[in-house]
């Protein structure tokens, strides 16, 4: 064929390939040559054929699929008259799909294994797909995905999943019964002691042991479950006084056997030193086991770590309790070293600060730590903030963390602690099934009724999918996970008994997911969901699913919760979807992503506070989960800004971060922002603007994915998203 076409192909297994016409012109003389001579079709045809379908798919802006490759060899075979040759193709074509279907794994896993497939290759930006680990767990995910595919989850479910209408989200774990994410009873399993590994684990004699049990605690979790977990610092301090004491009567007997004065001043100076020592010892713990453990999954442990001043009692055990986020931050913003030695920006542990009272404004007691955390976040992307007073605003009082990234339990009077306090430690989420927005809005064509009929129809399909990951886990029995259901991370079941109790009554919760509220105004009313105009649509979208959810409830007794999804290779795989459905509609699927939950779209020019303001109305109707972002420059030498920001997170919007850039490039030691650019076949690579390398295996990149920090880079939609971002400040 003599037209170039640059328009990608993408193959059954995931992996994008240039589009070549020799391809058809042999899969149509395969067929040509089964029928009678008299009805063959000539070289001349076929060539018609072929070049029809290469100036359509050179006219084609994303790539295309495989399968409309094959539906328009079929109708270019049928235009030239073709008829006996189109029906030995469309014969052809269904045996090999029959043949493919005997063994639907067996492509995705070895694309897989090579690395070819794009939509899985980089499907989590903290796992790296090239380790045994991953690969191993990926395996085990194709065959659950296949299994669930073909007998577990109802086909009208899988067609709308693959359609990319819904997303039926971790399919990869559903054969094996596991949940999506929890907040850690840390509390309880230190205080009371656990299990791990059918080995007796006592409560801890000191500060630094606490420490060690907790990140063996985490790792044990993360290897039982495949969403995030949370745990809070406040649960570790009360073991502060305790190394306190055990330093102190040290320091007694010490000085007593070299007859030395035993001054009380003297005694405490020497024991607070020692602490604080060990307060460093233990928190380096923390931070350098949890990046470096590896749990069965290939990642490191998905883990935040909670820091709110106030969920411990006012005195020596807040002053503890402040000691610990000190040092946090501190080892924090330095960072941990790489292989080469450089000082980087790790994924995990997310970190969470609490804006409150005490520690928002300059002369407040706790203003020093807020001044660190803006440092902190400026150098690292982390802490993110949680405003006390917000939160307490739409959570009855309440405040506390979210389960990982963003899911957030649901504050229920149904289930409160000894002390009557609400629970929330303990507590969990059954799973997430996604809403694509913007397929409800193009299947309406931009009917106004229509589209309200539709996201009905589509909503009890989203409830019928919800209802199977329920019905997944009922019959669970709490052996499968004795750190879970058994030892103290969630509960305390008997040996044999199930996890049923657990899935109702506001235990856990499931989240109803949605996507793309941007992209749904601007196909149905022209205009991006921050004009005045459209606004009021998207609030009404937003109330209904927050309806729907609490109808399920009522009815059911299961706490459905609208969440805003953090869509990484989601984003891309709806992306391509939409436009296999509904070809290139500009605004609206013209792009490799689509937008994350409400959020404004990324290259929607808008300032810092507006942007958090306009958002803080849609995140009150994300109470299943939700997290806002602004995009800012290096703010090293401006920690003034940051704490301007911070305070109006405080003021204005419950959950929010701020997005900089932490990049370091071994090749030439430049430390600065890795830029995106496009290779010679179109590709999105990332290059260092000062030595012009693009060995990724020689970069060190860090960008907020969708509410954490990724690391292992990212596919083609979530790249192309990052490389549109625009700054809010």
């Amino acid at each position: 064929m003599s037209i170039e076409v640059k328009t990608k192909v993408i193959k059954r297994n995931g992996e994008e390939v240039n589009f070549n016409a020799e391809k058809i012109v042999n899969a149509i003389r395969k067929a040509n040559h089964e029928v009678d001579p008299l009805y063959q079709m000539s070289d001349y045809q076929i060539a018609v054929v072929a070049e029809n379908i290469a100036h359509h798919v050179q006219k084609s802006t994303h790539a295309v699929h495989v399968e409309d490759i094959q539906d328009m060899v079929e109708t270019g075979i049928m235009e030239v008259r073709g008829y006996e040759v189109a029906q030995k193709y469309v014969r052809y074509r269904y045996r090999r799909e029959i043949s493919r279907k005997s063994n639907t794994t067996d492509d995705g896993i070895l694309s897989l294994l090579d690395h070819i497939n794009e939509e899985v290759n980089q499907e989590n930006s903290n796992k790296n797909p090239l380790i045994n680990s991953t690969q191993r767990d990926y395996m085990a995910g194709e065959v659950s995905k296949d299994l669930s595919r073909r007998v577990l989850v109802p086909e009208e479910i899988v067609r709308a999943h693959e359609a990319g209408i819904i997303h039926f989200h971790d399919m990869d774990y559903f054969a094996q019964k596991e949940h999506n994410c929890d907040l850690i009873n840390l509390e309880d399993m230190l205080q009371n002691g656990t299990v791990i590994s059918e080995t007796m684990i006592e409560k801890p004699h000191s500060f630094f042991t606490a420490c060690n049990v907790t990140t063996q605690i985490v790792a044990q979790v993360a290897s039982n479950q495949y969403g995030g977990q949370s745990f809070t610092l406040a649960h570790l301090a009360p073991f502060v006084e305790i190394s306190r004491q055990k330093i102190r009567k040290n320091v007694m007997e010490e000085r007593k056997e070299c007859g030395e004065s035993l001054d009380e001043q003297i005694i405490a100076r020497i024991t607070e030193r020692r602490l604080k020592d060990e307060i460093k010892s233990g928190i380096q713990t923390i931070q350098y086991q949890l990046i470096t453990l590896m749990t069965c999954n290939g990642q490191a442990p998905f883990v935040t770590v909670f820091m709110y001043l106030d969920e411990v009692e006012e005195g020596r055990t807040r002053e503890d309790l402040a000691m610990i986020i000190e040092e946090v931050l501190r080892q924090r913003m330095q960072g941990v070293k790489n292989e080469k030695g450089v000082w980087v920006t790790p994924a995990f542990p997310k970190l969470i600060y609490v804006l409150d009272e005490d520690n928002i404004t300059e002369g407040s007691p706790y203003w020093y730590l807020t001044q660190l955390a803006a440092q902190c976040t400026a150098k690292r992307m982390v802490p993110d903030y949680i405003s006390a007073k917000i939160m307490k605003e739409l959570k009855q009082g309440e405040v506390y963390t979210c389960m990982g990234c963003r899911s957030f339990l649901t504050v229920e009077d149904s289930q409160r602690n000894p002390d009557g306090s609400h629970k929330f430690y303990g507590r969990f989420n059954q799973g997430v099934v996604t809403l694509n927005l913007v397929d409800v809005a193009c299947s309406s064509k931009g009917d106004m009724d229509r589209f309200w009929e539709i996201l009905d129809e589509r909503l009890e399909l989203c409830h019928k999918a919800l209802r199977c990951r329920h019905e997944r886990l009922l019959g669970t029995v709490s052996d499968v996970a004795p750190i879970l259901w058994q030892n103290g991370a969630l509960a305390r079941l008997k040996k044999g008994e199930k996890i049923d109790k657990l899935l109702y009554n506001g235990y856990s919760t499931i989240s109803l997911g949605y996507a793309g509220l941007y992209e749904m105004c601007m196909r149905m009313l022209g205009k991006s969901h921050t004009d005045p105009e459209a606004k009021p649509f998207a609030l009404a979208v937003m109330q209904k699913l927050n309806d729907k959810c609490a109808e399920w409830k009522k009815a059911e007794n299961i706490s459905y919760s609208v969440y805003g999804t953090p869509m990484e290779s989601t984003t891309y795989r709806f992306a391509k979807c939409l436009q296999k459905r509904f070809g290139m509609i500009p605004g609206v699927t013209d792009k490799n992503y689509i937008t994350n939950s409400y959020h404004v779209h990324v290259t929607e020019p808008i300032d810092a506070f507006s942007k958090l303001k306009f958002e803080s109305e849609f995140q009150k109707l994300s109470p299943g989960g939700a997290i806002s972002y602004v995009e800012v420059p290096n703010m090293q030498d401006n920690i003034p800004a940051v704490l301007s920001v911070m305070q109006f997170i405080y003021h204005n919007i419950m959950y929010a971060e701020l997005n900089t850039k932490s990049d370091y490039c071994e090749c030439c030691g430049y430390d600065g922002e890795i830029a995106i650019v496009e290779d010679e076949s179109g590709k999105l690579v990332w290059e260092c603007p000062n030595c012009g390398s693009r060995d990724q295996s020689k970069m060190s990149v860090a960008r907020r994915t969708c509410g954490y920090i990724g690391t292992q880079f990212w596919n083609q939609g979530r790249t192309q998203e990052i490389r549109d971002r625009v700054l809010h400040l």
